[in-house]
């Protein structure tokens, strides 16, 4: 079961996958999402990892601008409850519209490994 975004993150990195992964760990700038991803397309993409037990996800006002800025291959995964489709794969372009939906926003994919895939394919 997925508790914090570390076991998120492993749980990613664990599926077989042609996405070379970088856990992005910086402090010293605000909203930068937690993960860098290349594909073998020669795609950069950056995904945030979100966990939530309500149908709420909450972002910091760094992360908001963060993906309002930067809206193209910026993704936003959030791993919820089993009934909710446990991980979800949304568009950072629609962060804001995720802000005030919660879950209730059709994600671009349910579920781990769909999620891969289709990151796989940008």
């Amino acid at each position: 079961m997925i508790k914090l975004e570390k076991d998120l993150w492993r749980e990613l990195k664990g599926i077989k996958s042609k996405i070379s992964w970088t856990r992005l760990e910086n402090r010293s700038l605000l909203g930068t999402p937690d993960l860098l991803g290349y594909n073998d397309s020669g795609r950069f993409f950056t995904v945030e990892l979100k966990l939530t037990l309500v149908n709420k996800v909450r972002f910091s006002p760094h992360q908001i601008s963060f993906h309002m800025k930067h809206n193209l291959n910026t993704f936003i995964l959030v791993a919820c409850t089993p009934d909710k489709g446990k991980v979800r794969l949304y568009p950072g372009s629609r962060i804001l519209e995720l802000v005030d939906s919660g879950l209730k926003l059709e994600p671009l994919a349910c579920g781990l490994e769909p999620s891969v895939r289709l990151l796989e394919s940008l």
